[in-house]
């Protein structure tokens, strides 16, 4: 199987996997760590070469793993972790992300996001990623878990249109970003990152999504996957804990929906019909 090609470019013209490797719950003991460490190399094989974690997960522990995970392969990877919004102020920022790089055995993340707005004001946060950019220590940075009110507050301070993307909660159950705040990213040229696509494997039990499935001898997560990256500008970054889990996400990435497809989805996973306050988990 060869890695899958890329559909998504960032706003340099960069381009990244459209489907990555989630960490959240990783290295916390759910699964034997050979096991998930096994996940992540394979799915770096495969062409999933984005990992996507943060400093709040497992306190730390999923760093560690994706440490151990791309150790002699860091060059491969497109590597993203997460300040939290109560270590985001100037020198804050800056403490975390080090001990971010310390856990992951690196000396640069490409893409730095703060987990979710706080009460450290925008522009604060914005300088210190700045910092750390022409210190070598970043190479972008965005945001996760901001509704379109957040945006734009975010592109009135000094160095905010520089944010590279947006991480929300997205899959088929939770469209509502589709009303304004996708449309938003979409103009500014900013792809947007999906977390949980699957909804934790909730989706699954649709009787729809499990038909449309079977048309592409597919499995109902392959397809719920596959409709997330349906279009330019969306990544996903599922969990990927095992490397069964990895194989499977792996082919959602070749899976090409028809416009009959999209319809019965639609149909039995409405779009949103009204402003929607932005959901997260």
């Amino acid at each position: 199987m060869t890695a899958h090609p890329i559909r998504t470019r960032l706003p340099s013209g960069e381009g990244v996997p459209v489907l990555g490797l989630g960490t959240w719950y990783l290295g916390q003991g759910r699964r034997p760590i050979g096991e998930e460490l096994a996940a992540l190399r394979l799915g770096l094989d495969l062409g999933m070469t984005l990992i996507d974690t943060a400093g709040m997960y497992g306190k730390g522990a999923a760093e560690e793993l994706v440490g151990e995970a791309i150790a002699g392969r860091r060059d491969q990877v497109f590597l993203v972790s997460k300040v939290l919004p109560g270590h985001a102020t100037r020198e804050g920022t800056i403490v975390a992300c080090e001990q971010s790089l310390r856990r992951l055995r690196t000396d640069r993340l490409d893409l730095y996001l703060l987990h979710w707005r706080g009460h450290v004001p925008l522009a604060e946060t914005v300088s210190a990623f700045e910092t750390l950019y022409r210190a070598g220590k970043i190479r972008h940075f965005g945001v996760s878990n901001f509704d379109t009110d957040d945006m734009a507050d975010l592109w009135s301070v000094p160095g905010g249109t520089a944010a590279v993307t947006d991480q929300v909660l997205y899959n088929l159950r939770h469209r509502g970003i589709e009303w304004d705040l996708l449309p938003w990213c979409q103009k500014h040229g900013l792809p947007v990152m999906a977390y949980s696509p699957i909804e934790q494997g909730r989706l699954l039990r649709n009787p729809v999504l499990q038909r449309v499935a079977a048309r592409h001898r597919a499995t109902p997560a392959q397809l719920a996957l596959a409709w997330t990256v349906r279009d330019d500008g969306l990544i996903a970054v599922p969990r990927s804990g095992t490397s069964a889990h990895v194989r499977e996400n792996r082919r959602a990435a070749d899976l090409r929906l028809t416009a009959q497809d999209l319809t019965m989805l639609d149909a039995a996973f409405p779009p949103p019909h009204h402003k929607q306050r932005l959901e997260m988990l």
